[in-house]
């Protein structure tokens, strides 16, 4: 591209979690100037809102922002409750540490955002291997959410296309620990945990962290976190 032609701008959906930095440098890496979005829902590991700060600081993203939405106020989830975060191991059923719709929810935030700055790309850190089973992290979700968005927005009645980019999409947590290491992220500002202790460590027992201390394990790389639980 001439270097008087401005790169392309992508809303990039950044937690503060492992997949999301690695999901943001990607989109970088493609070409994309990031506008991150970072959604304050009240949730119970808050800690990552810290993390995604740090990790948008570090990439150099054209701009971030912390948008706040009391999900709490729904409740529903470990997260967004008063609700014991499930410690006994990843099972085979939608666990209770899932908030609902929360997915759609930032999609729709990130395409607003996106239709506003001239945007017709989004980026979210999903992945449908290694993950707690949750419906909106599945290739059905993406699509169908890429779908409704040509619909559902001015850019798309006028002939445009908005796409959803999920590059971890088909990855196991071990290829993205090892994404991360590729592109000269440090895994260690990113967090990961739903449970941290008093102490600031992740707990190292939920299903978030189980996923992550076996990816990397599995990897053979450090991940850099301080677990409470060995």
């Amino acid at each position: 591209m001439p270097s008087d032609v401005p790169l392309p701008l992508a809303v990039v959906l950044l937690s503060g979690g492992l997949d999301s930095m690695v999901c943001t440098a990607l989109a970088q890496e493609q070409g994309f100037r990031v506008l991150a979005l970072t959604i304050d829902y009240n949730q119970r590991h808050r800690v990552e809102l810290e993390f995604a700060r740090t990790i948008a600081q570090r990439l150099g993203v054209e701009r971030h922002i912390i948008l706040p939405m009391d999900l709490r106020q729904f409740g529903g989830s470990a997260l967004t409750a008063d609700i014991a975060v499930p410690k006994d191991g990843v099972g085979s059923d939608i666990p209770i540490t899932y908030v609902p719709a929360r997915n759609l929810i930032f999609l729709s935030l990130a395409l607003a955002w996106a239709e506003a700055a001239g945007s017709k790309d989004l980026f979210i850190g999903v992945n449908a291997l290694d993950y707690s089973g949750y419906p909106d992290c599945r290739p059905e979700f993406v699509g169908g959410f890429e779908a409704l968005a040509c619909v559902a927005t001015k850019a798309g009645s006028e002939g445009g296309t908005v796409t959803v980019h999920a590059p971890l999409q088909h990855l196991k947590k071990s290829e993205i620990a090892k994404e991360a290491a590729r592109l000269g992220l440090d895994a260690g500002q990113s967090w990961s945990c739903y449970d941290p202790l008093p102490d600031g460590r992740a707990c190292g027992v939920c299903d978030s962290c189980r996923l992550r201390r076996a990816g990397f394990a599995e990897a053979g790389l450090d991940d850099g976190t301080r677990y409470g639980s060995n």
